[in-house]
């Protein structure tokens, strides 16, 4: 199952989910999606949202068997 720190690493940037969607170039919808683990980002998108936050993606994004 793939985890993230979406949520965590938005609101340390006092970032709205429409913030992060603009600056990436999805929905708020899509960001709401991937906090909750139920979208799976592209590489290309789990990189936008990495970079956006300056850290590499493996920070963000892990693995955990289920």
């Amino acid at each position: 199952m793939l985890h993230n720190r979406v949520r965590e690493l938005r609101a340390r940037d006092q970032l709205s989910q429409t913030d992060l969607g603009k600056r990436i170039g999805v929905t708020r919808q899509t960001i709401g999606l991937i906090e909750k683990g139920d979208y799976q980002p592209s590489i290309t998108l789990g990189l936008k949202i990495s970079q956006t936050f300056g850290l590499p993606l493996e920070e963000v994004f892990w693995l955990e068997d289920e």
